[in-house]
């Protein structure tokens, strides 16, 4: 398994419960596909340098973690499915 990088960024409307709820469902996208959360850090509501689909701020969310190859296409295809994520990157960090 390799080791990735991912900040999310979460629609600005979805507060408290919400917001977990979504941060949970990730969590669980890497853990469904046989990876381990390495560290989870919320930063907050922060404004964007563009509008996106209409929103100007996010909740941006930094995850490291553990996963094999193979399976990074199956959760980023996920990722751009939910309409709850407005964003994604991930990135592989060096060994």
């Amino acid at each position: 398994m390799r080791s990735y990088e991912m900040v999310f960024i979460v629609r600005p409307d979805l507060e408290g419960d919400d917001f977990e709820e979504v941060v949970a469902e990730v969590q669980d996208l890497v853990e469904r596909n046989e990876g381990e959360i390495t560290k989870l850090e919320p930063w907050g509501l922060r404004r964007m340098a563009y509008p996106i689909q209409d929103h100007q701020e996010g909740h941006y969310v930094l995850t490291n973690f553990e996963l094999k190859p193979q399976k990074v296409t199956t959760l980023e295809r996920a990722l751009k499915l939910k309409e709850t994520v407005i964003r994604h990157m991930v990135i592989r960090l060096e060994d």
